[in-house]
């Protein structure tokens, strides 16, 4: 078989080396989807696909999956990954949430931006060495904006603004926040910018089965009136908090009442996951990654070193597959015909 991922020659059937001048090598695109914390596995499917010398020419990604393609073509995939694995527990990541009660999102993201900023400096995403596009959403008109130039820090950021969680981000004229409402895993995207194969990545196969509906359900039949006299005092008469620490409290919520966040992320989950679905039936991949995630929690950044071994297995169990496909697909030069190689 051709050995195309890595560019090598190979033996013809009489001994005697094959060039392959005859046929080019594919031009290869990588598609990652969002799904927060759940994308520190695109950094173990990055290091796999690499590892067995499959290197993207094309790398577009959504909300997190910008975040980890625009560090790795900038060079700059280490710095995540180091990052993700130093966190400890829930009280690192509570020290990036600057929580905020006057702008358009809960969190101003400025201490996340710090990090990336850190990372890649100034650099543009005209000046990366391989293509690279953020799938970005805006808030007036619901266009999906395919962030092309610029700053790659922006790109980013654009990218994974959570509507109300994060706050919008203006690049140019435009209000921007998650790719994810619009294109969760922009396959389109990688197509567009020339990739023959596109390899993609969707992080949220598993968090939802199919859709259902339940008919004939109603409220129980408790009185409500119960429900408050039964309410513990210390939430009917709350001890005084700081701001920060009173909004990071709803934020989170308690055991059995879901705060701000996992109300809207969980509804965010069932939006993307439906918009994934329809998205990827009508322009499928040429392959599709799906690490098991689901059980992971989109806060759980702490818990990057299980995750990387997720995104890793998962890219194992697809290498085959995604070298067969490279073989069938690989276009041949214009007038040329290839070689039969046994």
């Amino acid at each position: 078989m051709l050995d195309i991922l890595k560019g090598r020659g190979v033996k013809g059937a009489n001994g005697e080396k094959v060039g392959l001048g005859s046929i080019r090598r594919p031009v290869i695109g990588l598609a990652l989807g969002g799904g927060a914390a759940r994308g520190f596995a695109h950094i173990g499917i990055m290091r796999t696909l690499l590892a067995n010398g499959i290197v993207p020419d094309v790398v577009v990604g959504t909300s997190i999956g910008a975040v980890v393609g625009g560090l790795h073509a900038a060079g700059r995939l280490d710095t995540l990954e180091e990052w993700g694995r130093s966190l400890q527990g829930m009280r690192n990541i509570l020290g990036y949430l600057d929580i905020r009660l006057d702008g358009s999102g809960l969190i101003g993201g400025e201490k996340l931006a710090i990090r990336l900023e850190e990372a890649v400096g100034q650099t543009l995403i005209e000046d990366l060495p391989i293509k690279f596009a953020s799938v970005a959403t805006e808030v007036r008109t619901g266009h999906e904006i395919w962030l092309t130039h610029g700053r790659v820090v922006e790109a980013m950021r654009a990218s994974y603004a959570l509507p109300g969680i994060f706050s919008p981000v203006m690049i140019g004229d435009r209000w921007l926040v998650d790719g994810a409402l619009v294109n969760p895993v922009p396959v389109s995207a990688a197509r567009a910018l020339g990739a023959e194969i596109v390899i993609a990545v969707n992080l949220s196969t598993d968090v939802f089965t199919h859709s259902t509906t339940i008919y004939q359900h109603g409220a129980r039949p408790a009185p409500a009136a119960q429900a408050i006299a039964e309410t513990p005092a210390k939430r009917r008469f709350p001890r005084f908090f700081s701001p920060e620490k009173t909004v990071k409290r709803e934020f989170f919520g308690s055991a059995g009442r879901p705060g701000i966040s996992s109300v809207m992320i969980d509804a965010f989950n069932i939006m993307q996951d439906r918009i994934t679905r329809a998205r990827l039936a009508g322009d499928p991949p040429d392959l599709l990654i799906t690490p098991r995630v689901g059980q992971f929690g989109w806060f759980d950044f702490h818990r990057a070193e299980d995750l990387i071994a997720h995104g890793t297995r998962a890219a194992e169990r697809a290498l085959e597959s995604i070298q067969e496909t490279i073989d069938v697909l690989a276009p041949t030069a214009e007038g040329a015909t290839p070689k039969a190689v046994e």
